[in-house]
């Protein structure tokens, strides 16, 4: 059996359905396959059961990270982040200072401070959009039913300091900061891993005081996840713990689950581009790109209807590498990942879409408007040529942190409510409680739970008494 990698970009001699031949172009690996193909097949069988958890050795690094931050506290913290961050750090310097915020406010520009506020200002009011109300109804006997919604008490927002902290991802910031607060939520603290100097990145903490947060600590991977679960002497312990990562991250939110609510277990970041023969081949490969530079096992997909777009758009990503400064890592993910497939129409397309579950759907298509009734399992849906997912990223407004492998099936974006609880609300009226007290003592003796029916008996047997 073909791994998806070999599914996707094996080289096949024999000529494609339609006449269209798998090719190779340039330096790139991605092959050019249609979906009734024999390779085709396999490379969709493989998209569509690509869930998978962290390696063996990952989850067995993790669990002893978590024991021993459970056990050792900010020690281990601090020996964890001196061997891989900072090699100075101490546990006093491990929360970020007044100094280092007013410091860090001296270190960026005004054009960073416009960019800021203009996609923190999009981001809130899309997000104020979500917030749910309690709400109560009374029945004719009396009885109140209802829902309570209220935040959590508080929340932990991991952000990757991104290559050393000179790629810091600002947008994680604002991305869980911003509904942590629209929802209500009264503590959320940041971790993020320090420079080597034990520094974190100005434009992150300005980001962190955009939103409101002035609680950062100076951690990361595992032991960060570890510490805002458990807690230690410096670092809260908190309700919910959100934000990307690395697959140390990944493992370690999977590892607290249940002890903490997470955001999601997220994998590799993943686009489908569906396009029929009216799309820019420059503007496919520009996004499978802007996917593939995140990370080697980042997913980037074609699915096509024309045989003219998939070969211009493979010739577009081989030009289009050549100017990117994450080119190794692009190209790593495309030649080992990617995959451009042929369909026969766009219907089936959409119905493949639908059994992929992307995290980034994107219709370039002449009326995506008509398709999207159609999309049923996608993180976010991108219409039209002039949608990057990158304005998603940054500005648009609806929150990028998205469910990956597949899991677009059954889960959804980060977003308020990611951040609430819901209390049920009941209240019987003594009327209400005894014309129902037939119908709950005759299910909890089906159950064989006595005590329950029990319970309902003497307030009956009491009532009876008082009226008489």
């Amino acid at each position: 059996m073909l791994t998806r990698q070999e599914a996707c970009a094996k080289q096949s001699s024999s000529a494609n359905r339609n006449g269209t031949s798998s090719e190779t172009v340039k330096m790139m690996k991605i092959q050019i396959q249609h979906v009734h193909d024999a390779a085709g097949q396999r490379c969709v069988d493989n998209l569509r059961d690509r869930f998978s958890l962290g390696d063996r050795s990952c989850r067995d690094t993790v669990r002893e990270i978590l024991h021993r931050i459970r056990q050792e506290g900010d020690a281990a913290v601090v020996e964890y982040t001196r061997k891989f961050d900072a090699p100075a750090m101490t546990a006093a310097s491990l929360k970020v200072t007044a100094a280092e915020f007013s410091e860090a406010e001296t270190l960026v520009d005004n054009d960073f401070r416009a960019t800021l506020r203009f996609a923190a200002d999009r981001i809130r009011r899309f997000h104020e959009r979500e917030l749910e109300d309690s709400w109560i109804t009374t029945r004719d006997d009396g009885t109140v039913t209802g829902r309570l919604v209220r935040p959590v008490a508080s929340a932990g927002l991991y952000v990757p300091g991104g290559q050393g902290g000179s790629t810091p991802l600002v947008s994680s910031v604002l991305m869980n900061g911003i509904p942590a607060d629209v929802a209500g939520v009264k503590k959320r603290v940041m971790v993020t891993p320090p420079n080597r100097e034990g520094k974190v990145s100005p434009a992150l903490l300005t980001a962190a005081r955009e939103v409101g947060i002035d609680e950062v600590y100076k951690a990361g991977s595992a032991w960060a996840i570890a510490a805002l679960a458990f807690g230690t002497d410096t670092i809260p312990r908190v309700d919910v713990i959100v934000g990307p990562g690395n697959q140390f991250v990944a493992e370690a939110k999977q590892q607290v689950m249940g002890r903490v609510r997470i955001d999601m277990l997220a994998g590799p970041s993943e686009v489908l581009i569906i396009a029929d023969d009216q799309a820019v081949p420059a503007f496919v490969a520009a996004d499978m790109l802007a996917q593939a530079e995140h990370d080697p096992q980042a997913l980037a997909l074609l699915i096509t209807t024309s045989k003219s777009v998939a070969a211009e758009t493979a010739r577009e990503l081989a030009l289009q590498i050549e100017r990117l400064s994450r080119r190794h890592i692009a190209e790593a993910a495309i030649n080992e990942r990617g995959a451009i497939l042929l369909v026969d129409t766009l219907a089936e397309a959409v119905d493949l879409a639908n059994e992929i579950a992307i995290e980034h759907l994107e219709l370039q298509v002449r009326d995506p408007w008509q398709w999207l009734p159609k999309v049923r399992h996608a993180g976010a849906i991108f219409l039209g040529s002039y949608t990057p997912e990158a304005s998603g990223d940054y500005v648009a407004g609806p929150n990028h942190v998205l469910p990956t492998m597949g899991t677009a099936r059954i889960a959804s974006a980060l977003g308020v409510e990611t951040f609430l609880k819901k209390s049920s609300i009941i209240s019987c009226s003594r009327d209400a409680l005894l014309g129902d007290a037939e119908h709950i003592q005759r299910l909890a003796a089906l159950e064989g739970l006595t005590a329950h029916g029990n319970s309902v008996a003497v307030r009956v047997a009491h009532a009876e008494k008082d009226g008489q």
